[in-house]
């Protein structure tokens, strides 16, 4: 599609009906696409709050809103004023998007999950989302969760544990795993240096590639770590190196490398965190709150038949690095101590 410059510049004149031939101006003084020009395709994007229009491509409106956002990005090239020409190519690119824009559609980008889930999310912040701001909450009130959530502020005790984990399987009978993980924690007495070696060579578990190092724990534990490894950690001194036992399918050989003890956080230190989960609290009612009015709207069918038939191959986990402070947004509100701990 091309336009011409003295479309354009007629268009963002927004002058009369005439000057762009598929479009009309109400009442207001609004220019809007003619009724002829928006019938012919049903991809028709109403302006948004009754911003004029600029130009439609292929039914799809450009507003003066639009126009000016896009504008106001653009330096001027004499350091004062947008000139004509400066005025034309902001246009002519917002042209361009909107038919690259209507070529996604075409081929079934729309449909691609991952943009579904931008198009989600931008949904949810302008409709659901937006009205929540941080001056909502009151001191009061985010002194009073805190003080009713005090254990969810607190770093726990943690220990940086190592691990060598010699597998039993129908290739490798239980005393021949045992016999080597005891050979392994002889030469790791020996020399506690070659640890990560060792483990690295030898450990059959996914943190073989770091040497065997799990990362900090806490006494919860995480994902992937047999329990009997978290509680036989807890119950050694830095420096320690476990007696060989049995836990996860195998045989276990543990060197404690280092320990933070736990540490309670004021309000004052931890306010920036508590007004985030504050406020993700309000968003989850916000949302339940959404999804459960557009219900109604929608006739869904499950076929259940066709669902039991999906063939779904388990995940295979990983070592999960353990989640720092801020995964969460609450990247400001820690101790340093805590921000580096699970480094490798």
């Amino acid at each position: 599609m091309t336009l011409s410059r003295a479309w354009l510049w007629c268009a963002l004149a927004l002058g009369a009906a005439g000057c762009g031939g598929g479009e009309t101006t109400d009442p207001a003084g609004n220019t809007k696409p003619s009724t002829e020009a928006t019938a012919a395709n049903n991809d028709v994007v109403a302006p948004a709050d009754d911003s004029p229009v600029i130009a439609t491509v292929g039914g799809i409106s450009i507003t003066a809103d639009e126009y000016r956002a896009a504008a106001q990005r653009k330096s001027p090239a004499n350091g004062t004023a947008l000139s004509e020409a400066e005025r034309l190519e902001i246009v002519d690119k917002l042209i361009v998007e909107k038919m690259l824009y209507k070529e996604a559609k075409k081929v079934g980008i729309d449909r691609d999950p991952k943009v579904q889930k931008v198009m989600i999310n931008t949904l949810l912040r302008k409709e659901v989302y937006a009205s929540v701001r941080n001056s909502d909450f009151s001191q009061e009130e985010l002194r009073a969760y805190f003080d009713a959530h005090k254990d969810e502020f607190v770093v726990p005790e943690k220990v940086q544990v190592k691990r060598i984990f010699i597998k039993t399987n129908s290739r490798r009978a239980a005393d021949e795993a045992k016999a080597l993980a005891e050979d392994l924690r002889a030469k790791v007495k020996a020399a506690p240096a070659s640890f990560k070696d060792l483990a690295a060579e030898h450990s059959e578990d996914p943190y073989r590639r770091r040497g065997g190092d799990l990362g900090f724990l806490s006494s919860e534990g995480k994902p992937g770590i047999p329990p009997e490894v978290v509680e036989k950690a807890f119950t050694m001194n830095v420096g320690d190196v476990s007696e060989v036992f049995e836990g996860g399918g195998g045989y276990n050989v543990l060197l404690i490398a280092n320990k933070r003890e736990r540490v309670e956080r004021t309000f004052e230190q931890m306010k920036g965190s508590v007004l985030r989960k504050v406020k993700n609290e309000r968003y989850k009612e916000l949302y339940d709150g959404y999804v459960e009015g557009i219900r109604t709207d929608y006739t869904v069918e499950v076929n259940k038949e066709v669902l039991g038939n999906v063939e779904v191959r388990p995940a295979r986990r990983g070592p999960e690095r353990p989640s720092r402070p801020g995964a969460d947004g609450d990247d400001d509100e820690h101790t340093d101590d805590e921000s580096t701990e699970d480094e490798d």
